[in-house]
């Protein structure tokens, strides 16, 4: 059977060869053809151009295909990928358009800071400190760097740790965490290598410019604007983003974490990385829901719980650099954005 499959893939290969080759031979020649068409006016010149006219018409219709597949690219040509943030028994993969490192971009006529911000999806900020820019001025031909996401790119220095670079630019290290193409040394400790590339997500040069706003001081088990409560206290300390998708609610006093529908618990356990300690609630109506980073909880696979009912405790376990709750909700193998449950 290897054989067969590996004489089917040449067979195919070879015939798209040849047709490619015949497809070129007529680009070369279609010059001449039209010449003899021309000369060959006459007596006999209706049925002569209407055949011919058949004929390269087909030729279009089978080389056409093949030559545009063969010649053209698309350098921009978004990447969809299936990506799995967390590592757990119960993740879910999604598609989304993941870009891991910088990108060397050459500044077409007519184009802006502002119009090129907008094609990679990011800051104009962001281009700004990747390049060093002043002003917004650009010109055609120049070669800008472009980070993979909004923020800052940074080279760390010999003792920096993400602490101490997440308070440079003014952000907290659980996001630089949360970008899952950094990489560190340690996984434990997440430590840093000199010299190494590290990208801080949403990160600001300016100290008047924070890189998130807590948008309210949340209570634990105050409905929504759906059938969902908060399922605990404290502030957002990170937002809903294609990279992490879920909300991030830190609170130092490791507050009780609550259901945030009626449900039955699916998983209850704990990992060494991602998640942490984490149970997922199955709500029985298309929707999911999972709480990670806990530093306990209290329930067991199989148990039916109320809205509002505790099942653990916030804690920092897992991928985490302190205490806080990262919050999930999920349906139809999508992971949602809480905030539009939660609002």
């Amino acid at each position: 059977m290897k054989e067969i499959g590996e004489f089917t893939v040449f067979l195919k290969d070879y015939f798209f060869s040849r047709l490619l080759s015949a497809g070129r031979v007529f680009e070369s020649i279609k010059d001449l053809i039209v010449a003899f068409l021309i000369v060959k006016r006459g007596k006999y010149s209706s049925s002569f151009l209407n055949t011919s006219f058949l004929m390269i018409v087909a030729a279009a219709i089978v080389g056409g295909p093949i030559i545009a597949e063969k010649t053209q690219t698309n350098n921009y040509q978004a990447l969809v990928v299936s990506y799995n943030p967390y590592a757990g028994p119960l993740s879910t993969d999604f598609s989304v358009k993941p870009r891991d490192k910088i990108e060397n971009y050459t500044v077409r006529s007519g184009e802006t800071l502002a119009s090129i911000a907008k094609r990679f999806d990011i800051s104009i900020d962001t281009i700004k400190w990747a390049n060093s820019l002043k002003s917004d001025l650009i010109k055609p031909n120049q070669v800008l760097k472009i980070p993979p996401v909004t923020g800052i790119v940074h080279k760390v220095a010999s003792g920096e740790t993400i602490y101490t670079i997440a308070k440079k630019y003014n952000t907290n290290a659980q996001n630089i965490v949360n970008f899952i193409f950094n990489s560190f040394d340690d996984l434990d400790t997440f430590s840093l290598t000199a010299g190494q590339t590290l990208y801080v997500p949403n990160g600001t040069i300016e100290p008047e410019k924070p890189v998130y706003k807590f948008i309210a001081q949340i209570k634990a088990g105050v409905r929504g604007s759906s059938n969902f409560i908060w399922p605990t206290s404290g502030v957002i300390t990170q937002y809903w983003v294609w990279y992490h998708p879920a909300l991030d609610i830190a609170n130092p006093s490791a507050p009780p974490v609550i259901a945030a529908d009626s449900g039955t618990v699916a998983y209850a356990g704990c990992i060494n990385w991602g998640y942490g300690c984490y149970v997922t609630i199955d709500h029985g109506n298309g929707y999911q829901t999972l709480y990670a980073h806990l530093s306990s909880y209290s329930v067991a696979v199989g148990d039916s719980l109320s809205q509002g009912q505790q099942l653990g405790v916030m804690g920092s376990t897992g991928r985490s650099t302190g205490t806080h709750l990262h919050f999930e909700i999920r349906s139809g193998g999508q992971i949602l954005d809480p905030l539009n449950f939660l609002k």
